[in-house]
């Protein structure tokens, strides 16, 4: 029902599959099952119960606490993140052709040509730039002009490149991929430096 990764010191996550957590706790509503989840879930990440509070832009953080949080949920899967250090994202998707008939709207030409329709590489890249979206935090921000991920080859799991390009904001961060039995999984790693084309 619940698995944690450490990926690093002060980086860690947790996915917890949403119906069984439903079932064993009596919960019926869609809102219910994605609250208690994430009460659930973070307390396993943290060892102590903390809320969840969300700025005006609607970016989860922990009050009074330095630790950074992510947050993605789909279909039965719900993913957090913690980061110890810097601002993190993590994005689930379920694997569906539906990406299929909105690729055009958050892939430059570039990446178009890359993802050649495979719909698994489709969902890494769009699972990456909702990465980069939730890092940066801010909703000005659009999929095709602002948000980047280098082109790459696609394996069960790797790590990708992935820009960030604004006026004020200009970055550049490793994130890591991985197929999930029916999902694709994308997160954060770690910001580097901007020499990386």
């Amino acid at each position: 029902m619940i698995e944690v990764f450490d990926i690093k010191e002060g980086l860690y996550f947790g996915l917890l599959n949403l119906n069984p957590f439903a079932k064993a706790n009596h919960l019926n509503t869609k809102r219910e099952i994605e609250n208690q989840g994430k009460r659930y879930l973070l307390n396993k990440l943290l060892g102590e119960e903390i809320e969840i509070e969300y700025d005006t832009k609607g970016k989860p953080y922990l009050p009074n606490n330095s630790k950074h949080i992510s947050i993605s949920h789909s279909h039965d899967k719900l993913a957090i993140i913690i980061n110890e250090n810097e601002p993190t994202g993590i994005d689930i998707e379920l694997i569906r052709d539906k990406v299929l008939k909105i690729k055009h709207k958050f892939l430059s030409v570039t990446e178009l040509s890359d993802s050649n329709d495979d719909v698994e590489k489709l969902l890494i890249y769009w699972a990456a730039k909702e990465t980069l979206y939730k890092i940066y935090g801010l909703k000005e921000v659009d999929f095709i002009e602002h948000l980047f991920v280098k082109p790459f080859t696609k394996h069960n799991l790797g790590v990708i490149i992935g820009k960030i390009n604004l006026p004020n904001f200009n970055e550049t961060f490793e994130l890591h991929y991985q197929l999930l039995e029916d999902y694709v999984l994308v997160y954060a790693l770690n910001k580097i430096n901007n020499n990386t084309d």
